[in-house]
């Protein structure tokens, strides 16, 4: 499978921002997002070739109903508290038009654990460079596409209700959530550690 962005690799790398303002009213299609995340897991890289990533796109009804769970289960951990800032955040995902949940399947993870016990300690580890490199091409693509985005993480404390709701098999592990949709509030302007300070080059 091919897909072809809209917006060069080093411009759509540049202006991936975390996007907080979305809403519904996107003009690029189920279609294209379904081939977009598709190019980013058969594409993507992964420590032994292991392809542990398992994405979930949620879209609808099944967004929505996402960020209500969230929202939910929050306001238990809060009790009495004020709830009125995490309302509001979570009003902000529900408004957008979908969400990317990431998975590792942590049965293959086990599995090479066991047929490579020297890397044991690794492979856990492997597997979450792994989703951080999905979550990072699929944003990137989202955002050439002129989506915005932003990477949540309410796992672990969704986790149950996630799987229970939309039949999500045990033995995946959810790392992050990302809610997307068309973008009403651009992002402030970012500030850089000197590069000096963080490459180095030898010869």
């Amino acid at each position: 499978m091919t897909t072809t962005l809209t917006t060069d690799f080093y411009t759509a790398l540049k202006e991936r921002r975390s996007i907080y303002g979305i809403n519904k009213d996107v003009s690029v299609s189920d279609k294209r997002i379904k081939e977009i995340v598709e190019f980013a897991v058969e594409y993507t890289p992964s420590a032994f070739n292991s392809q542990t990533a398992r994405l979930v796109v949620l879209s609808g009804e099944a967004h929505d109903k996402l960020w209500d769970i969230t929202t939910e289960t929050l306001r238990k951990a809060v009790g009495d508290r004020d709830f009125t800032a995490t309302q509001q955040k979570m009003d902000s995902f529900k408004a957008g038009y979908g969400t990317v949940l990431f998975f590792e399947d942590e049965a293959i993870v086990k599995s090479l654990q066991e047929q490579f016990s020297s890397y044991a300690d690794n492979f856990p580890i492997w597997s979450n460079q792994a989703s951080g490199m999905h979550q990072l091409v699929v944003w990137t693509a989202l955002q050439a596409e002129g989506l915005g985005a932003s990477l949540q993480h309410y796992n672990p404390v969704i986790d149950d209700e996630v799987k229970k709701e939309w039949n999500i098999p045990a033995n995946w592990k959810l790392i992050a959530q990302m809610p997307f949709g068309n973008p009403i509030v651009q992002a402030g302007e970012k500030e850089f550690q000197p590069l000096e300070d963080r490459v180095r080059f030898h010869k």
